[in-house]
């Protein structure tokens, strides 16, 4: 394994990733994925971000685009997202390895704008999905990130320059004057992201989407319209994906049985919840519940064997 990152996020996550392959280290919006052996679809609900496959393949739906990405190329996911992600290359030997970093939209809009040039002036928020070859600038922005993890105090210095920096490479990317579009503060995907921030706060409560329109400073026609291009979902929907995958990680992660997670998520009828969570999720709670621990379980057996081989 001669990639240092591919060394840094293997070594990590094989460590310290969960029952679907998620790791997260101890520096805000870093995540990895470290899976061996091709999984099912998995829901999850994106903040934007920056995803460098490292080795296998991935396969993302998000919204009304599809897409597969491969070892060396990265996925950029521009928005508040519905994401369907299924790992369709890995094995023992080859397992799928990738490392995340989110997007602060915020400050893509600040260095965008001290940038000339960067915006290409459409206004279409249809596609916040892209794919491109991995670039060796933000390559090695994620290298450095993963140096970080372990050194607070360097974390504490250096984490705000490199972030910045990241996001600099990003808009000098091929993608980067779509990302300054998305960005804009006027433009309908800035202001529905703060529908979006709202909601994903205030997930569990009922929330009307007169509130919804004016956060995003819109007529209901017209936020119900721009929501749907951007989220491929209805308000309705999308705070129900939320519930229902929260629901899930607390069930999964903080040991909650499903009639608990279902009312701290906001049901109000746990057969409501059963039947919506077997539909997203393909099983019913207590079986995917089960399911999971397995994968943990068996996870823990491959980590084993492979120490075992490499000694």
């Amino acid at each position: 394994m001669s990639d240092p990152l591919l060394t840094a996020v293997t070594q990590y996550a094989r460590l310290h990733s969960n029952a679907d392959g998620l790791a997260t280290p101890p520096i805000p919006g870093l995540r990895m994925m470290y899976v061996d052996s091709p999984r099912g679809r998995l829901h999850s609900t994106y903040k934007p971000l920056v995803c460098l496959v490292l080795q296998g393949n991935k396969q993302l739906i998000v919204g009304k685009n599809e897409a597969v990405c491969s070892a060396g190329e990265s996925i950029i996911v521009a928005a508040d997202m519905p994401v369907i992600g299924q790992v369709t290359g890995a094995s023992m030997t080859h397992p799928y390895v990738a490392l995340a970093m989110e997007i602060d939209m915020g400050l893509v809009a600040e260095i965008s704008a001290a940038l000339p040039g960067t915006a290409s002036g459409r206004t279409s928020t249809g596609d916040t999905l892209f794919v491109q070859p991995t670039e060796a600038s933000v390559a090695d922005c994620g290298l450095r990130l993963m140096r970080l993890i372990d050194r607070p105090q360097a974390q504490q210095a250096l984490l705000p320059g490199l972030r910045r920096e990241l996001h600099y490479w990003l808009l000098a990317g091929p993608h980067g004057a779509r990302l300054s579009d998305l960005a804009a503060p006027q433009g309908h995907a800035a202001r529905l992201g703060r529908a979006v921030g709202f909601l994903r706060t205030n997930y569990s409560s009922r929330v009307s989407i007169e509130e919804l329109a004016a956060l995003a400073a819109m007529s209901l026609t017209a936020f119900h319209r721009h929501f749907k291009t951007l989220t491929s979902l209805s308000p309705g929907q999308y705070q129900k994906r939320l519930r229902l995958i929260e629901a899930r990680r607390q069930m999964l992660y903080e040991g909650s049985s499903a009639s608990d997670a279902a009312f701290k998520v906001g049901y109000e009828s746990v057969s409501q919840f059963t039947r919506e969570y077997g539909r997203m999720f393909g099983a019913p709670p207590g079986r995917d519940k089960r399911s999971a621990h397995m994968q943990v379980i068996q996870n823990r057996l491959n980590g084993i064997d492979n120490e075992r081989k490499r000694a």
